[in-house]
């Protein structure tokens, strides 16, 4: 191998290993972990998580609907959706953190309704303009999984209201694991 070759297979693979460094980085997202107790455990890099397959096969079909086709449980349908007990509410799909109860209230609504996240960073906003109006959906960072939707007519002191499907969380009433 004479050596401009030798320099173009070493630049090669060099680009190649970036551009999955990149693909990686990518397909990589920032969130804070939490113990089933509530407790922060740290910010941490994780790999978005992605098995459609399966979600289809663990899932209840409604839980698949909502999470993985954006449907909507109807109001008021489904156990949970007005528990008051202490206790944190992780996704469905990928057992990621979402809400604390301490930051739930009754809304009205026939959903859980929360004012805040439990980490900003543990959820990601999109602007929705399904059925010829504009809302803000709400959506799991480690896994795309449709949550529902944020208003911003909610208590203080944020004044939101995250409108939220009961069959895309799981919750862990805290001191019972």
């Amino acid at each position: 191998m004479q050596r401009r070759e030798f320099l173009l297979a070493v630049s090669s693979m060099a680009m190649l290993g970036a551009t999955r460094s990149w693909a990686a980085l990518v397909n990589t997202v920032s969130i804070m972990q939490f113990s089933d107790a509530g407790k922060p455990l740290g910010r941490v890099m994780l790999p978005r998580v992605s098995k459609d397959a399966e979600w289809k096969k663990t899932l209840s079909p409604l839980a698949y609907n909502v999470t993985r086709e954006q449907g909507t449980e109807r109001a008021f349908s489904q156990p949970g959706y007005d528990r008051h007990e202490p206790g944190l509410y992780r996704c469905v799909c990928c057992d990621n953190a979402l809400f604390d109860a301490k930051t739930k209230y009754d809304s009205g609504t026939g959903w859980p309704s929360f004012w805040q996240p439990i980490a900003a960073e543990n959820v990601r906003n999109i602007e929705d303009r399904l059925f010829g109006m504009t809302r803000t959906e709400v959506r799991c960072v480690l896994c795309d999984a449709h949550l529902g939707h944020v208003f911003d007519d909610g208590p203080k002191p944020t004044g939101l209201r995250y409108c939220m499907n009961t069959v895309a969380m799981r919750f862990i009433e805290y001191g019972k694991t």
